[in-house]
Parts: C-alpha cells; sequence; structure tokens
C-alpha cells in the first residue's frame, strides 16, 4: 500500500522518491532511439525534469508485486535486524541467513535502487526507509511484512473472480471466513495481532493528544486487542476507568500490555464474543472493527452494544472516512483488502451515518484527526 508507507514515513528524500518511478519505458532515462541518458540529460535539474510518460507510471504499478515479494523475503531472513548495530557485507549477511549469497545480491541491489539498502562495495546497510523492516524499530513494519505476504498475497490473485461472483476472494480460497481461518491456528493469531499492532501504533501516533473524552466514568474498548487504544486515551484522562473486551485467546495479551503500562488499577479484561454480547459501560470504542464486516454483521455488532448500554451511552468509532471523488486517501486502497480479504469495506461518512440511525444511534460529529483516521461521535 504506497499510501500507507508515504504517509506513515514521510519519504522526504527526493533522490529515493524518484528513483521509485525509475522504468525501462522512462523516457528520462532512455533516449528517443533507445540509447542511454547522456551526462547532460542526467545532470538535468529535476525541476525540469519531464514527467514520467503514462507507460513508465502504469508498468511500475503493475511490477508492484516485484517489491513487494523482495521487501517480504527481506524481512523473512530479518536482514534490516542483521544491519541495526552497522553494516555487513553481503557474504557475512548470507552466511548469517543461510540465503544463497548471489540471489541475496541481487535483491539488495534492487531494493538499494529504490532507497531500502545503501551499498558501499560488498558493504551493506539500512536507510531510514529499510530499518522500519527491523524487528527493534520502534515503528517496526516486520510483522506486516510477514503477514500481508503470507496471508494476503494469494487472495488478492482471486481478485477477478471476487470482481465476477461478488464473493470475497479469500473465503473462496480458503473454504471458510479469513477471520475464522486466522483464529484456527495460534501461530497465524499471534501474527496477526503483531502486525494489526505496529500498522495501528504508527498511524494512531498523535491521533489522540488534543481528543477530549466525551463524560462517562467507564469506557469500553469492543474488539481491543492489547488495549493499545485504551490505554492511551486512559492515560489521558485519568479519572476513568476502562475494558478491554475481545476473544478469549487474546485477552492474556491485553493483561500484560497493561500491567506494562501500570493501569491494572484502573483497566479489566473481559473475554467474548461481539457478535452476542459484550459489557456494560458509559462509552464504548469500536476501533478499526467496522471496515472489517458487511453492513449486516456491523449492525449485529452494533446490536449488541445498544443491548448492553443505558439510553444517552456514547459511542466512538475510529475508522478511515472515503472521501468523494478522485482524491488520493488510505482508504481507497484499504478497501481492496477488504474486498479480497474480509467482506467488509471502507464507508462513507454517509454511509456511516445511515449504519448507525439503522442499528438506534445518532451520529453527533465527525472529528478529524491528524492520522489517516476520523473519530466518529455517535449517541444512543
Amino acid at each position: 500500500m504506497g499510501s500507507l508507507t508515504s504517509r506513515r514515513f514521510g519519504v522526504s528524500d527526493r533522490r529515493s522518491h524518484r528513483s521509485l518511478q525509475r522504468s525501462p519505458y522512462d523516457n528520462r532515462f532512455v533516449g528517443s532511439t533507445g540509447d542511454s541518458m547522456t551526462t547532460k540529460d542526467t545532470d538535468m535539474p529535476a525541476e525540469s525534469a519531464p514527467a514520467p510518460a503514462p507507460v513508465a507510471v502504469m508498468s511500475q504499478m503493475l511490477g508492484g508485486f516485484q517489491v513487494s515479494q523482495a521487501l517480504y523475503v527481506i524481512a523473512k531472513l530479518d536482514i534490516a535486524t542483521l544491519l541495526d548495530d552497522g553494516p555487513l557485507s553481503l557474504d557475512e549477511l548470507a552466511r548469517r541467513t543461510g540465503a544463497h549469497a548471489g540471489v541475496l545480491r541481487r535483491l539488495v541491489r534492487t531494493l538499494a535502487s529504490i532507497g531500502v539498502f545503501a551499498t558501499d562495495g560488498d558493504l551493506v546497510r539500512t536507510t531510514p526507509l529499510g530499518a522500519v523492516l527491523s524487528r527493534r524499530h520502534p515503528a517496526s513494519l516486520h510483522a506486516v511484512a510477514h503477514f500481508w505476504m503470507e496471508t494476503h498475497y494469494r487472495p488478492f490473485g482471486e481478485l477477478l473472480r471476487t470482481a465476477r461472483t461478488g464473493e470475497t476472494a479469500a473465503t473462496y480460497q480458503l473454504g471458510e471466513h479469513f477471520f475464522n481461518w486466522i483464529a484456527a491456528d495460534p501461530d497465524r493469531s499471534a501474527l496477526q495481532s503483531r502486525a494489526m499492532a505496529e500498522v495501528t501504533a504508527g498511524l494512531r501516533a498523535g491521533m489522540f493528544d488534543s481528543y477530549e473524552l466525551p463524560d462517562g466514568a467507564v469506557v469500553a474498548d469492543i474488539g481491543g486487542a492489547d488495549g493499545a487504544v485504551l490505554l492511551t486515551l486512559l492515560a489521558r484522562h485519568p479519572g476513568r476507568r476502562g475494558i478491554v473486551f475481545d476473544l478469549p485467546g487474546v485477552v492474556p495479551t491485553a493483561e500484560a500490555r497493561i500491567r506494562e503500562a501500570g493501569l491494572a488499577d484502573r483497566v479489566v479484561t473481559s473475554g467474548g464474543d461481539f457478535f452476542a454480547e459484550v459489557p456494560e459501560a458509559d462509552i464504548y470504542v469500536l476501533a478499526y472493527i467496522l471496515h472489517d464486516w458487511d453492513d449486516a454483521s456491523a449492525l449485529r455488532i452494533l446490536g449488541s452494544i445498544a443491548a448492553a448500554a443505558k439510553p444517552g451511552a456514547r459511542l466512538l468509532i475510529v475508522e478511515g472516512i472515503v472521501p468523494e471523488g478522485d482524491v488520493a486517501h488510505l482508504t481507497k486502497m484499504v478497501d481492496l483488502t477488504m474486498l479480497a480479504v474480509n467482506t467488509g469495506g471502507e464507508r462513507t461518512a454517509a454511509e456511516y451515518r445511515n449504519l448507525l440511525s439503522t442499528a438506534g444511534f445518532t451520529l453527533d460529529s465527525i472529528v478529524n484527526t491528524p492520522s489517516p483516521f476520523s473519530i466518529i461521535e455517535a449517541t444512543l
């Protein structure tokens, strides 16, 4: 997802950015007779260089799988983590990872050309961009690389079938709902938890810095995973108490995070199924939940909250909102993942208003944040 990378890491190195546009078909790099660029062309200021030809841009888009798979291999071999302490030779990297030295050299060469690595002879180091694939990076996407390539990549190969039939690609390929498939394997489930924590940590940074919770003593984060969102909110509101509610298998992870944050005296956990029953609270949080589900399933989740809550209870939905028109936005790329992998989808403001109204809630306001996500405030 290019939008995610650019928003999250703010790639500003112009050489690296330009290199992402390079293609054998780009008329900045190949002359009209097919000859290589002259030195004069190379020295042309970027500001005066012609825009890349449509065929160059399209060829880059079509070849996106090459980069994503190369990055997956680097993450799987843990190359970026090995380079945390400084440059290593290609031979040393091959020795430590058990990789084929010649293949590794070619992978590094390609990824260095788009700003992931920098090389000096046989020595390799990560750039600030490439370092994000290290397990130890504070904004790591190491688990994301594993999770997306091991669980999302193949369903996207069935996207044409989805376009023709309407059936979610992963459901067809796996023979069951994606989340059921994940839950059936503890290793896959743990990987998903780590990957989602990585994604939301970067996108969530600064989201709640100036946000004031509505009145209410108890805040329940429904589908709260490791509790990160709730803990962030409660850290800014010391008078509130909280509940992290998720599947029973997820609860131990949340309990460990709560203890680590020193909030065990204010936050409890509860295990269950949000389609069936949720705990009573004054404020409910649904962060990155509803977009995973179609309208019928989303209404079941909202119905569980409405059944548990008292009239006047508040609901905070943290989601991206699809903007109107052709403007680029993270939600439009994420929506393709929902289409191929889950049964859900990203929604517009009007669609959220209608969904909430059907479930008995009134949409009060939509609060924009510094992130690609908004906070939708509603009242039962």
